[in-house]
């Protein structure tokens, strides 16, 4: 017994070399797929990357500072700790903290405090700044939302 093709099935040998040709398009399906992924993963990430400690701001009308660079932010959260960028500091040790990494920049320093931080903490916290002999401070706060 023979087994054979069903007819119509034959194809010419010169038709063969023509469907073996490399297709000239490309296929961008799947650069738009991960450029999609990449765009959601530092959109997420993005709003992370800005300041460690959080603090719940308070809210003001005052209009913002220019930034310039990295800023060099001394934070007081709800507890009354203190914290030089994101590293956690005494009050006794923040003087020789700011200077060592104040050092190489003469920077405005931003002092943000939790709305519900101790009124005599961040007094007492900006004084300690500004007796070290830091001219250049700054509170940092919410805007308020238009009513």
């Amino acid at each position: 017994m023979t087994v054979s093709a069903p007819s119509g099935t034959r194809r010419p040998i010169g038709r063969r070399r023509q469907s073996l040709r490399p297709m000239s398009e490309i296929n961008v399906t799947p650069f738009v797929d991960v450029m999609l992924v990449l765009l959601i993963v530092f959109m997420v990430t993005a709003p992370l990357l800005s300041v460690g400690v959080p603090v719940d701001l308070p809210e003001t009308t005052a209009s913002t500072l220019p930034a310039s660079g990295e800023p060099l932010t001394v934070t007081v959260d709800i507890d009354g700790r203190i914290y030089v960028n994101d590293e956690e500091v005494a009050i006794d040790a923040l003087v020789p903290r700011l200077t060592a990494v104040a050092a190489s920049r003469d920077e405005r320093i931003y002092v943000r405090g939790d709305t519900a931080a101790s009124y005599g903490t961040m007094m007492r916290v900006i004084g300690v700044v500004n007796s070290a002999g830091f001219r250049r401070i700054a509170l940092v706060g919410l805007p308020e939302p238009d009513a």
